[in-house]
């Protein structure tokens, strides 16, 4: 088991005009955070695009490619010339009208180490998901890389301590989440710093709770509905960056700002996780034999 410092990166940026355009400018940030010594690169969920799930149209469908894909192979080459591992967020066809939100890990040869599948789907104003996605259907993952065995969930499944839990399980030393979350406009003035502070507490909790870090890559920048599409008439989102990384206690390790392009570095130490987990032994504690009512939607 790698015992051995290891930094990773979090890739922080805005929606550029059109899909060409996006996927040269995360293989040109995914390339510099290489540079600048990242050993794990994470990009952002769906970056390829706008957040198109404003809406439901149909047509967005075509958006959709196969894992492995285009935009896996583009980073898989990337990967061999930098040496480095990429989590990369795609809108995944799996077939004729069966579709998922799903994030691919890359090994630094180029291989695909590992695909998970969202688990968890949002139903809400402006993220309509539950129209564009199956749920996954793999379970929850985490996967040797070179240095290091990571875990990849996506976004609303943030939210969850089961997922987060169920990855650490599996010996996660980290949690990579490729995210959209932003703010409504007409609800930022009121609910604003409470949502935000509140999604980074829960994702800081599921640090403490399974003594591993936690990483959020967030995008930035306004974004409304396609201005073609139904329901279009939608207010957008304004994404509130903050990307950041957590440490086994909690602690805050890098933080970017809320709209500014950033990659974010920090490092990952096994040994940290290990120093941490002997004082709060949480995984020795858990009561495994009384946990089965969490199968139930609701226990009445």
């Amino acid at each position: 088991m790698n015992r051995t410092p290891y930094t990773i990166a979090l890739i922080q940026t805005g929606c550029r005009a059109s899909a060409e355009e996006n996927l040269a400018a995360h293989l040109d940030l995914a390339r510099r955070a290489a540079a600048l010594g990242a050993d794990v690169i994470c990009l952002q969920e769906l970056f390829l695009g706008p957040y198109f799930c404003q809406q439901e149209d149909a047509r967005l469908f075509d958006l959709a490619e196969p894992v492995p894909g285009p935009t896996t192979a583009a980073f898989a080459k990337l990967a061999r010339e930098t040496g480095t591992a990429i989590v990369v967020s795609v809108f995944e066809k799996r077939a004729p009208g069966l579709y998922h939100n799903t994030a691919a890990v890359l090994g630094r040869e180029g291989d695909v180490l590992g695909v998970y599948r969202k688990m968890h789907i949002p139903d809400d104003p402006a993220f309509y998901e539950k129209f564009y996605f199956t749920p996954g259907d793999l379970g929850f993952l985490a996967v040797d890389t070179h240095v290091g065995r990571i875990g990849v969930c996506v976004c609303w499944d943030q939210w969850y301590p089961e997922a987060a839990r169920l990855t650490a399980l599996k010996g996660a030393e980290v949690i990579f989440y490729p995210t959209a979350i932003g703010w409504h406009p007409a609800e930022k003035d009121l609910l604003g710093d409470e949502q935000k502070s509140a999604w980074t507490t829960v994702q800081r909790g599921h640090a403490v709770a399974n003594g591993c870090y936690i990483a959020a890559a967030n995008r930035i920048g306004f974004e409304r509905p396609l201005a073609d599409g139904n329901n279009a008439q939608g207010a957008g989102i304004e994404f509130w960056g903050s990307s950041f990384v957590a440490g086994p206690s909690g602690e805050i390790n890098a933080l970017a700002a809320t709209d500014e392009e950033t990659i974010l570095l920090a490092q990952v130490d096994p040994e940290r996780i290990e120093t941490v987990r002997r004082g709060w032994p949480f995984l020795r504690d858990r009561r495994i034999d009384a946990y089965a009512a969490l199968t139930k939607r609701f226990d009445d």
